[in-house]
């Protein structure tokens, strides 16, 4: 070992000792709700400048690629880039990153529910490369989930950087999601509804000011480099009247049905993909999906909110740009049939990106679905009935609408929309299609696109008290092993033994394999134990009872004590295929119960 590198860990070791030095001084001087304020605040400007990256990337990596590509024709070379794309950004992912960093915002509830909010290092910059590189060359998937995913990063490590317990570490990383969306959107509002609606955490007194002091920070930060514009540069030039209600609230209805589709659509692709077990098969087979798509239809590409600010402008033949049906731009059911197959496309657009490899979120698809399902709702009455409803508006309706029933997010999908587009005078029309559309889609579909995957693992962290603690415990954690076994053929003499080794009265019966046969309780057979004329007569397997329930290894804890409920039993068995493990304990997860809840909603 060199000089150089004795003084470097000399120099490592003396940095750590100084930090270590800092720590303790700040938990005698500084308290644990200004650090998180103050931690708040340098999170944000980071997750703002991190969204600046991004955003930045996808444009250079876009613009080169297509800034050269004819307007009146079809582009053959459409079909090459999302594929390409997709092929580099799997590439990168299976043998740089060696990691899954897809459905970003899935992994970010998951890191709550399930790893105390811990997410790690390389999640800061990984997502931000993969999902520029995706996007960049066409995939059509949006950079809103791996930006959450990227801030959430952030929040975490910057708590464990300082030691934090977990109830704080989960607000920093609600912190790093909520600064991620304002700095993308330039939207704080909306970034913090996006963390209290979507990843579930509580507004709490604790939670509130460290939310805001994020949001705007990173909102800020995209407000200082890009200007005071927003995302989507909206006029309204059309006042929405009164008398349109009925038109609004049938608009909500049609919403919630689009939102219901997407969700359901997404879903069944997702499995799809994850039957193909070949990682070449998946990015063939999701490469041709997403490269055909792009080719027939252009808006398509990437994102698509060139698209959305077309349309929410007033420019509709500007959304068959490139396309081979350049020539039909001016055919009002042209402009019909062509937006219908971009709102029943683009949900396997999606799935086929993120299916084949590709990194990025569905949170770009809800905005751009609805957008493009407001349009056809407007556009098509106005061609039926020859009435003259705003187009322009019912595209920005529908952003809300879609986005409050994909995300299961209707106060989001109202403020997102009117942050970033400056469509403040529709606020009223915004909450009447997002209620709607989102009161429509509970009826199908309890979960948001983003949670149905952990609910049915029973792995969701949920506002509801009482199932969020649940979430929050481990089987492992409650499980008892200090039991006795015993045999079914051994006699009343050896389980009177058994009995005296023992400080439980209860005794699960095993054979030679460890598979669970029964359990002995010590009050069921106390009137026996003293009589030492049955020793030699009895056995175990003639006094030996079944327990009412067996708990398999990685059940979820609201099922558990539902079996508790259910069977009225104190204790019941845990078992591995069959084999026995231990048993759980009313007891025992009334105790860790008990603690969470004091931890977890501490304020």
């Amino acid at each position: 070992m060199n000089a150089a590198t004795l003084r470097l860990r000399k120099c490592g070791r003396a940095l750590h000792t100084m930090f270590l030095s800092f720590l303790l001084w700040r938990q005698r001087h500084i308290k644990e709700r200004t650090l998180v304020m103050i931690l708040a605040l340098f999170v944000g400007i980071a997750c703002g400048f991190a969204a600046l990256i991004l955003k930045s990337l996808i444009h250079v990596i876009a613009t080169f690629l297509t800034s050269h590509l004819a307007v009146a024709t079809g582009n053959w070379l459409l079909l090459v880039y999302p594929l390409a794309g997709i092929m580099i950004t799997s590439m990168y992912v299976r043998y740089v990153v060696r990691d899954n960093i897809s459905h970003g915002v899935t992994r970010v509830l998951y890191a709550i529910s399930q790893n105390k909010s811990r997410l790690k290092p390389h999640n800061i910059y990984t997502s931000v490369i993969a999902s520029s590189i995706t996007i960049g060359f066409g995939g059509s998937v949006g950079a809103e989930g791996p930006i959450v995913y990227t801030g959430a990063a952030i929040g975490s490590n910057i708590g464990r950087v300082f030691r934090l317990s977990p109830r704080i570490l989960m607000i920093l990383v609600g912190c790093g999601a909520a600064a991620g969306i304002a700095g993308i959107f330039k939207a704080p509002i909306a970034g913090m509804l996006f963390t209290l609606e979507v990843l579930m955490i509580d507004l709490t007194t604790v939670s509130v000011m460290p939310l805001l002091i994020s949001s705007i920070s990173a909102a800020t930060v995209a407000y200082v480099f890009t200007g005071y514009t927003p995302e989507f540069s909206f006029m309204q030039s059309e006042i929405f009247l009164t008398q349109r209600i009925p038109f609004v609230i049938l608009l909500g209805l049609f919403l919630g049905f689009v939102s219901l589709y997407f969700t359901r659509v997404t879903g069944y692709m997702e499995g799809v993909f994850k039957r193909i077990k070949s990682v070449w098969g998946k990015i063939l087979a999701g490469g041709t999906i997403i490269a055909l798509l792009v080719f027939l239809f252009p808006p398509l590409y990437g994102e698509g909110y060139s698209s959305i600010t077309a349309l929410i402008n007033g420019h509709t033949a500007a959304i068959v740009d490139r396309s081979i049906f350049y020539s039909d731009r001016d055919d009002v059911w042209f402009i019909i049939f062509f937006v219908s197959a971009i709102v029943l496309f683009k949900a396997f657009a999606t799935s086929a990106t993120n299916g084949a490899g590709g990194v990025g979120g569905t949170f770009a698809p809800s905005l751009y679905v609805g957008a493009m399902a407001g349009f056809l709702f407007a556009y098509t009455i106005n061609a039926i009935f020859d009435l003259d409803l705003s187009t322009k508006n019912y595209a920005l309706m529908g952003m809300a609408g879609v986005m409050s029933g994909v995300m299961h997010a209707p106060l989001m999908g109202i403020f997102l929309t009117a942050e970033m587009t400056g469509g403040y005078q529709l606020f009223l029309p915004l909450l009447i299609v997002s209620t709607i559309s989102y009161g429509t889609i509970r009826i199908f579909e309890p979960y948001s696109i983003y949670t149905r995957r952990l609910a049915r693992q029973g792995k969701l962290l949920t506002h509801h008290k009482d199932r969020a603690v649940l979430t929050l415990l481990k089987m492992d954690n409650v499980i008892e092993t200090d039991f006795v076994p015993v045999h079914p053929k051994m006699n009343l003499k050896q389980m009177v033994d058994a009995i005296s080794r023992s400080s439980r009265n209860l005794f699960p019966v095993l054979n030679s394999d460890g598979i669970l046969m029964g359990v002995v309780i010590l009050d069921e057979i106390r009137n026996i134990m003293f009589r030492p004329d049955l020793y030699k007569r009895m056995y175990v397997n003639q006094f030996m009872s079944m327990p009412p329930v067996k708990i398999e290894v990685g059940q979820s804890m609201e099922s558990v004590m539902k079996a508790f409920d259910d069977s009225g039993a104190w204790n019941l068995p845990v078992v591995e295929n069959g084999k026995y493990v231990g048993f759980v304990s009313k007891s025992k997860i009334f105790n860790s119960y008990r603690r969470v809840l004091r931890h977890y909603c501490e304020d």
